[in-house]
């Protein structure tokens, strides 16, 4: 990977041991939600500074695993000012060369970004805000709040129930099939990393179980494009012909703001992942994971109806919502392909002691959990989640770019955040 950095902001460390520095708007997170944004405050000539915890640029993509693919395509890849021009927008970018590319970006667009500066506290202060970090303190009359949702790994309490001969590891630390010990491996969630990842191990000849949890599959490719493209689209462009079903007023709950995205991957030029044709692979499928003790694990019993409710997912809510974008929109779109039944079942024990089935190693692919615990206003919600508007938040002067359905489906895919990071930042400019 290229280690050329952007702009670099030197501390007054002379000037720091008095007093905190002063600046317009500081913009926390250096991913592509707080690049985004340093592009349009740049453009509006709005003084700012992009703080970035890590050492260096490229964001949450760093803490992927060694065979990682990016499973949004190359055309996704819009960021402001930067529009993907490469000779293949179909495939998917390996996980260095995404990194390479955002920090690629930071250079272009002469992103002010300080690294290695982790924000610990920020409160109000004299019509501003107060922010701590690791490198000293600032008073900041805008605060812009662009983490992401990906700080916590989420592991389960019954974790502690599993032998501790058993390695464990969350999908944010696993990197290859070599890490692991040799033995079966468990993997406890079938969002995307758990499904790429059992892909990455079954090419590897591990023998893998799957505890199957309730992220939809969808396909790849749908009616004569990739699905992200539909998705974009419908996310941006829908509610001009009123489809509003993928903006965030449409979820059936705010928890919803959490829920998974579809099975897909973007090795091997990009696929489906079916469940079902794992286990036609070798992989050994069990419903959720409920308990661990003695040596024992204990899964729902419940995987045919499970499986269902994962491949009618698209269908039920997604699917739609992209086909009454397309008619609403009067696009010439091929029919929607329907994929034939697939009745095939396993064969599941409820019950499975993990020394019988050598399996030396649990994969979490449980999720992250979003943690703004270091912001110390009463802005969050009892989802630990922003109050806002539009990314407007409740406080004056701070604001939230690059969450998960901040305004719509679009908010933290790459190719979708500039639209609320240009309205962000217009706020900032006219405040």
């Amino acid at each position: 990977m290229e280690t050329d950095q952007p702009r670099a902001v030197q501390q007054d460390t002379s000037a720091q041991q008095n007093r905190p520095l002063e600046i317009d708007t500081l913009v926390v997170g250096g991913g592509q939600a707080g690049l985004a944004t340093s592009y349009f405050l740049s453009r509006a000539g709005v003084e700012h500074l992009v703080l970035e915890r890590r050492a260096a640029l490229g964001g949450a993509w760093q803490d992927r695993w060694d065979a990682f693919v990016l499973n949004t395509p190359n055309f996704s890849l819009d960021l402001p000012g930067m529009p993907y021009t490469g000779p293949e927008p179909e495939a998917f970018m390996a996980r260095d060369d995404v990194v390479d590319y955002f920090r690629d970006y930071a250079r272009r667009i002469d992103a002010p970004v300080r690294t290695g500066t982790d924000v610990t506290w920020i409160s109000t202060s004299d019509g501003g805000f107060t922010v701590e970090t690791s490198d000293g303190g600032w008073q900041a009359r805008n605060v812009v709040l662009a983490t992401g949702a990906y700080q916590i790994p989420k592991i389960p309490a019954l974790a502690a129930g599993l032998p501790k001969s058993v390695l464990q590891l969350h999908t944010h630390d696993y990197r290859s099939p070599e890490q692991l010990p040799d033995g079966a491996v468990l993997i406890v969630g079938t969002g995307q990393s758990g499904g790429q990842i059992a892909e990455d191990l079954l090419a590897a000849g591990r023998e893998v179980h799957l505890a199957v949890s309730m992220c939809p599959e969808a396909p790849r490719r749908y009616r004569g494009h990739d699905i992200l493209y539909w998705l974009l689209q419908a996310g941006i462009h829908g509610p001009e012909y009123g489809v509003n079903a993928l903006t965030v007023g449409q979820l059936p709950s705010p928890a919803a703001r959490f829920a998974c995205n579809p099975l897909l991957s973007g090795t091997d030029g990009g696929h489906d992942i079916h469940l079902r044709e794992l286990g036609r692979q070798g992989v050994r499928l069990h419903g959720h994971l409920e308990a661990a003790d003695d040596g024992e694990v204990t899964f729902t019993d419940d995987l045919p109806e499970r499986l269902a409710t994962v491949e009618a997912g698209f269908g039920q809510r997604m699917g739609r919502a992209l086909d009454a974008y397309i008619a609403a929109a009067g696009i010439d779109a091929p029919a929607a392909l329907l994929a034939p039944a697939d009745e095939w079942l396993p064969v599941a024990s409820p019950r499975v002691n993990l020394a019988a089935e050598n399996i030396t190693s649990v994969l979490w692919a449980t999720g992250y959990q979003l943690d703004l615990s270091f912001v110390d206003i009463p802005v969050l919600d009892a989802w630990s989640y922003p109050r806002h508007v539009r990314g407007v938040t409740e406080q004056p002067g701070l604001y939230v770019v690059g969450l998960p359905w901040l305004t719509g489906h679009y908010s933290s895919i790459v190719g979708g955040v500039g639209v609320d990071a240009e309205y962000v930042a217009g706020q900032v400019a006219g405040r």
